[in-house]
């Protein structure tokens, strides 16, 4: 007697891969999200620090963030950046979601891609005073 699933070959069709790409992406995206609103930014909001995150967001999120935090364009490949200004924001708006999005990138596209390998945790908190203080203005 022959086992319906051994020995044979089980068929998923296309759809079914589908639907499990997207529960897969959306459980990523989420186990982002989880505990980042309750981290807390180590690194003081002082001058110093505003300074630093200011020079490093000039060098690495202001090609598409803009100068002033205004937002950005976007292009043929990426989706406009958002402002990093004003009170709405679609990924979170604590210190640690902000930290998490440039930590880690936002999923599923990385449209925002993670600055993790390019940057030390201390920079990334500097850079998050920073946008802090800007938004302020």
């Amino acid at each position: 007697m022959n086992h319906p699933l051994i020995g044979s070959r089980v068929r998923v069709g296309t759809g079914a891969v589908s639907a499990l790409m997207v529960v897969a992406a959306l459980a990523v995206a989420a186990a982002q999200g989880a505990g980042n609103d309750s981290l807390k930014n180590p690194v003081p909001a002082s001058p110093e620090s505003v300074a630093a995150g200011q020079q490093l967001y000039l060098r690495q999120c202001a090609s598409c963030h803009g100068k002033d935090g205004q937002g950005g364009p976007g292009n043929d490949l990426i989706p406009a950046a958002p402002g990093l200004v004003g009170d709405h924001w679609d990924h979170g708006s604590t210190d640690g979601a902000i930290f998490a999005n440039i930590r880690n990138g936002i999923a599923p596209d990385f449209n925002m891609v993670p600055f993790k390998d390019k940057l030390k945790d201390d920079e990334i908190w500097s850079v998050v005073n920073y946008i802090r203080s800007i938004a302020k203005k």
